[in-house]
């Protein structure tokens, strides 16, 4: 059975770290980074994942810039907390995200092109959430914690939780952030995931800024503490440290797996851009924090240690740019060919099945449509 351990924490900044924003390794009492067989492979491949999410963000905030999109959610800083939690996950495992998580649903699989639908508003966020184990994003605040809850629940009635087989035993991950723990959503899916033992990792990235409201306005202890008050353990973990986000969300999944019940993971990282393309954070806080976060970003450090550590040369950084660069001319050819959804379609994803009272009014607004019809 896995212990998912609490670290012992003597102030509110204490957290597990692996990896120093300077590049060094650092033991924890009670985590420790698993890197598989070959261990300087893994971190070069979170090292190219990192960089690629990050072109993800910049490309897309560019096009929403241009016209292109109608709005974007950067993600700028918060690379480490999503591909370090993504990379942990097995493929039996669902996901529940926010509209934020471009990190995760690139380490599930999905082509990033699929999210730009949904920002361009040319569909709902279509992409197929049964194929990657992604569910589509949510846009109002905090609803996806009682989805994965229900959906944890189910799973856990399905029999796929403590059975000791790796490749069935399942869980199951919520993503939200610091400025959704305040709503009443989260809350209650902490008490139903705590009183039924429901197989759900509770992730929380703080980045510190809800939109415009400080952490310090939202909440008088550490976030993670809170899950003290529900039953069950809560960790907080360096979201810029990719090293240790990895080994805290394995523990957690493992605890999930075998039957332990939910747990909350606290990534303490920064937004370093803004909430969305419609937010001017220069109206809310000071150049000098942004500065000081920037010292501690997560690629960043992951090169310095590489390097540092000889186990990647330039022409290993060179061959992660260009898939950066390629990645952009997908996103950018792909997005202005991404096709215009028709009028009508606007009825097709409704209901599964069509009532009497939605195919009158689409055939209202047909008709209204026809009217239109060789009109100059």
């Amino acid at each position: 059975m896995t212990e998912f351990l609490v670290p012992r924490a003597e102030g509110d900044t204490e957290f597990v770290q692996l990896l120093t924003p300077e590049g060094d390794r650092v033991e924890h009492p009670e985590y420790r980074f698993d890197g598989g067989a070959d261990e300087a492979e893994t971190i070069r491949g979170f090292y190219r994942d990192m960089v690629l999410t990050r072109r993800i963000d910049t490309e897309s905030t560019a096009l929403q810039r241009h016209g292109e999109l109608g709005i974007w959610a950067q993600l700028l800083g918060q690379e480490a907390a999503q591909i370090g939690s993504g990379r942990a996950l097995r493929k039996q495992d669902y996901v529940f995200p926010t509209y934020r998580e471009h990190g995760v649903a690139y380490t599930r699989g999905l082509d990033p092109l699929r999210l730009l639908g949904l920002f361009r508003g040319v569909d709902q966020g279509a992409w197929d959430p049964y194929a990657n184990n992604f569910g589509n994003y949510t846009i109002v605040i905090g609803a996806q914690t009682l989805h994965a809850t229900g959906y944890a629940m189910g799973v856990q009635r399905d029999g796929a939780v403590g059975t000791g087989d790796p490749d069935r035993d399942t869980a199951v991950v919520a993503y939200f952030g610091d400025g959704a723990s305040s709503q009443g959503d989260v809350n209650e899916s902490f008490i139903f995931a705590a009183s039924y033992n429901a197989p759900v990792v509770f992730f929380c990235q703080n980045n510190q800024w809800a939109i415009s409201e400080p952490i310090e306005r939202q909440t008088r202890i550490p976030l993670y503490q809170r899950a003290r008050g529900f039953g069950f353990p809560g960790v907080r973990v360096d979201g810029n440290d990719v090293l240790a986000v990895h080994a805290v969300t394995q523990a957690a999944l493992n605890h999930a797996r075998e039957g332990n019940g939910p747990a909350l993971i606290e990534a303490y990282t920064y937004r370093m851009g803004a909430h969305t393309t419609t937010d001017d954070p220069t109206r809310y806080r000071l150049s000098d924090e942004v500065e000081y976060w920037k010292l501690r970003d997560p690629i960043q450090r992951v090169k310095v240690y590489l390097t540092r550590n000889g186990l990647a040369d330039q022409s290993f950084f060179d061959e992660v740019e260009l898939e950066a660069e390629a990645l952009g001319a997908h996103l950018r050819d792909g997005c202005k060919a991404l096709p215009d959804p028709t009028p009508l379609s606007v009825f097709d994803q409704v209901y599964a099945e069509q009532t009497d009272e939605l195919a009158a009014q689409r055939d209202e607004f047909a008709a209204y449509l026809a009217t239109f019809e060789g009109a100059h």
